[in-house]
């Protein structure tokens, strides 16, 4: 009999930080260098002020992802802690719910007392299955936090780079925009493409949405920038 093998795509937060940071990175940099266009036509201060902002904007989209995903930790320690005393003190309520829980799977309390008595025999077990059966939390991985800050921060810079090449291989202030647009619109549409393909059936769709995202903001900064100069 051939071995059936399910495939199942495992590597959502991972996906998730890279398309934070790389929607960030792709647009922010994009509308910067745009604006500074209209105002100024030397390419060395729109690649240092470029430089400057993915610098910055890596480091705080960084250390937000760091942030968010440590408060997850502790928010599951603390959920965990308190299930542990509830298994411990009040032991018949955790057994009801239970009970309620296989309910809306269409199995009654007569058929899950298996389970139950199975899971009081395994304190452990009963906890971790009441932590993602009654409040869906699964254990953060031990390095989560570490490796979403350098995820995002890694994609931001890796995004902004794209839009400000231009600036740095190239000498005309109005050449490099051009090439900027072109460039970026192309990253913008693949990126969101790719991006649809992973979170939703409407991948074109999602690459639409992302180029004229990105399109309008690095226009509306342009236009900006050169009534005020």
């Amino acid at each position: 009999m051939k071995r059936h093998i399910e495939k199942h795509f495992t590597a959502s937060e991972t996906v998730r930080d890279i398309v934070i940071g790389m929607s960030d990175g792709l647009t922010v940099p994009f509308a910067l260098a745009a604006g500074l266009s209209g105002a100024v036509d030397n390419n060395s201060i729109i690649v240092i002020a470029g430089l400057a902002e993915i610098s910055a904007g890596s480091i705080a989209m960084g250390l937000g992802g760091y942030l968010a995903a440590k408060s997850d930790a502790e928010h599951f320690e603390s959920e965990k802690e308190r299930e542990e005393q509830e298994v411990k003190d009040i032991p018949e309520a955790e057994e009801k719910e239970i009970s309620d829980i296989m309910l809306k799977y269409g199995v009654s309390e007569v058929e899950s007392k298996p389970l139950v008595e199975a899971l009081k025999r395994k304190p452990s077990k009963w906890v971790d299955f009441m932590m993602r059966s009654e409040l869906g939390l699964e254990k953060p991985e031990p390095k989560r936090a570490r490796n979403s800050a350098l995820t995002i921060a890694g994609s931001y810079i890796a995004g902004g780079i794209i839009p400000l090449s231009p600036y740095i291989f190239m000498n005309k202030g109005g050449n490099a925009l051009i090439f900027s647009v072109i460039i970026t619109l192309i990253a913008l549409g693949i990126f969101g493409y790719v991006k649809g393909r992973f979170i939703s059936t409407t991948p074109f769709r999602k690459a639409l949405q992302t180029v004229v995202t990105g399109g309008l903001a690095a226009g509306a900064a342009f236009f900006i920038a050169k009534l005020i100069s």
